[in-house]
């Protein structure tokens, strides 16, 4: 039966692959407004973005939802688009500004950890990295149940060189990496039901992974923070900075820390761009696990 779906499906999902931007973006249009009518996960969207942002008025939250509607169908049509995309439309639609300390970091042969959230486009912002720094980059990604379109979501991923690995593999191939000098990121702001660093993330009792943070500490690796900031429809610029240089040196919990407020922060001055469709507050802190109260970003 996936076989099926997946072979009905695919010729559809090539189709919008290769289509021109302006065409890409009038499907994107006819999706978002097929989402808002049938109103997909239309209450997870307005409890998350209500709870986030307890100031807000109704009408300024409804309007945020509305306008993360686009933006998502925007980042699902971008997302099949990048299958077709070479490497000259790839610098014309996403931009990096280079930093001294990065080049800095690899000219010493130092491999770093990458961490990000499901910010503007998470899906372009592999490519963006890999054109654009000399490091080669791994992708830390969940397998999808079904097998075929788990291979195109892994072709999607893996072009000009990006390395794909499976979460249950990152350690090994991390250890198996350590001559080389690499990059290896993770989308790092899913709900995490155990092995979590609790904190108040966007006003509310929040789980962060700790697996980027235990890798850092363990193999001292700096850790980067990117994320994707959408400049105007199809055109996006990587933000790069430096959380910690020295991650054997800090407490339990720091790196989390330090990723949720600079996460956190981007949001709040941009709240269109985020994943607010996902589940992301559906596992609540266990009794044992002392809560970290922290201020919201300016």
């Amino acid at each position: 039966m996936n076989a099926i779906i997946f072979y009905a499906v695919r010729p559809l999902v090539m189709l919008v692959a290769s289509l021109p931007f302006r065409a890409l973006y009038v499907v994107s249009d006819i999706l978002s407004l097929v989402f808002r009518v049938i109103g997909y996960r239309r209450k997870v969207i307005l409890t998350n973005l209500r709870t986030s942002f307890p100031e807000k008025s109704e009408s300024e939250i409804r309007s945020i939802a509305n306008k993360y509607y686009q933006h998502m169908c925007d980042v699902i049509v971008e997302s099949l688009k990048a299958m077709k995309m070479d490497e000259a439309e790839t610098r014309e639609h996403t931009i990096m500004q280079q930093h001294e300390w990065l080049n800095r970091l690899y000219n010493e042969n130092k491999s770093i950890l990458v961490v990000t959230g499901h910010f503007g486009n998470w899906e372009w912002a592999s490519s963006c990295f890999q054109l654009n720094t000399p490091y080669d980059l791994s992708v830390i990604y969940r397998p999808l149940s079904n097998e075929h379109f788990d291979k195109l979501v892994q072709r999607m991923r893996s072009r000009f060189g990006i390395k794909i690995i499976a979460e249950g593999r990152t350690l090994r191939e991390m250890a198996a990496a350590r001559k080389s000098v690499t990059a290896t990121a993770f989308v790092a702001d899913q709900s995490a039901p155990r092995d979590a660093y609790w904190t108040t993330f966007l006003n509310q009792d929040t789980s962060i992974y700790m697996g980027p943070e235990k890798l850092a500490k363990k193999f001292n690796f700096p850790v980067v923070f990117v994320n994707m900031h959408k400049i105007r429809r199809g055109y996006y610029e990587m933000v790069v900075e430096l959380l910690c240089e020295n991650p054997a040196e800090t407490e339990e919990g720091a790196i989390s820390e330090m990723f949720a407020r600079r996460l956190e922060r981007d949001i709040i001055n941009n709240p269109v761009t985020w994943l607010w469709s996902h589940k992301r507050w559906k596992h609540k802190r266990p009794d044992d696990k002392r809560q970290r109260v922290s201020a919201p970003a300016a």
